[in-house]
């Protein structure tokens, strides 16, 4: 084992730690980032953006070492401190997952892909998940999850800038394949061809009528008045123009009014939102593939197949665009 120097500065003592992590020694690297974690929440005043990266290198450490339930600690207090942070979503989600917490691995998987969808280890463990949830809950396993946490457009900005902090070691492997994040894209503005929507600040009183309209929508669809639920919708995105499921349900009725257009404007505003919903993507699909948009149609189902590769409605409408193309 080299000798390491001992560091009276946290910086330091993160420093050797990261050296500790690199040489696979990590029970010695716990020790230097407890060490540096120690120092800077003693010293006050601590940077939130460095003690979350110092919580999650040391999860990373607990991860690569087996001790998961350290590092869904860790993690846990590393997203508190920097909320929606890729690397300690990876971490946790690997974490439950090797703890057979399979629905918790799941949100933070998918979490992960609403802040950015090209990170092909959040994929894997989405499928990963999907399979094993099945598996256990049937077709209805959705209905068990806990609640997805939408990702703000400002977060969304911030961390996929090209030099935003990033803590130094790799995500750590699991017993299961491992969540190792490629780099974001460039562009914070733009995912997938996307460009994402600026959300304006909505008042929870609108918030809250424009939930009451949505619902009035939603027991017209029931009753097949489409036409009257379009109304219902235009009027609650009034209130609240970030609910993307408001988009997506004008886009259902679109669809079935035979308003193709208008639905693929819904459902690219939706994805604006949200560039993995897969509603927007299908549904945007189906407008498209009406308007003989067969190119749109279908990169719209290969995306939606890499987010969800067992969904069997996109396979198929995939397979009859094909054919017809």
């Amino acid at each position: 084992m080299p000798h390491k120097r001992r560091s009276h500065s946290w910086s330091g003592l993160k420093q050797t730690g990261n050296e500790c992590f690199k040489n696979g020694q990590y029970g010695d690297a716990v020790s230097f980032y407890s060490q540096a974690i120690q120092l800077l929440e003693k010293a006050g005043g601590a940077n939130q953006q460095d003690l979350g990266i110092l919580y999650s290198n040391r999860a990373a450490s607990y991860l690569k070492d087996g001790n998961c339930g350290e590092c869904v600690k860790d993690c846990s207090v590393s997203l508190d401190l920097v909320p929606f942070g890729i690397k300690s979503l990876l971490r946790r989600a690997a974490a439950y997952e090797a703890l057979e917490r399979y629905r918790l691995a799941y949100v933070d998987y998918k979490t992960v892909l609403q802040i950015d969808c090209n990170v092909p280890s959040a994929h894997d463990g989405t499928n990963r998940m999907t399979k094993v949830l099945t598996e256990m809950d049937g077709t209805s396993w959705r209905e068990k999850l806990p609640p997805i946490p939408t990702v703000p457009l400002s977060v969304k900005e911030k961390l996929l800038q090209p030099n935003a902090a990033a803590p130094a070691p790799a995500p750590a492997p699991t017993p299961t394949p491992a969540p190792t994040p490629t780099p974001t894209p460039a562009s914070n503005t733009q995912q997938n061809g996307v460009k994402e929507k600026v959300k304006p600040v909505v008042s929870d009183a609108a918030k809250k009528k424009g939930k009451t309209l949505k619902e009035e929508g939603n027991v017209l669809v029931k009753k097949g008045e489409h036409k009257k639920a379009v109304e219902k919708y235009t009027q609650s995105l009034k209130q609240d123009p970030t609910e993307v499921t408001t988009y997506t349900n004008r886009a259902l009725c679109y669809l079935s009014l035979k308003r193709y257009k208008d639905a693929v404007k819904d459902c690219s505003d939706a994805l604006a939102l949200d560039a993995a919903n897969i509603k927007a993507l299908y549904r945007r699909a189906q407008a498209n593939k009406e308007l003989k948009e067969s190119k749109a149609c279908i990169e719209d189902l290969n995306r939606l197949l890499k987010i969800e590769p067992n969904n069997t409605a996109a396979e198929k409408l995939l397979l009859d665009v094909q054919k017809t193309k």
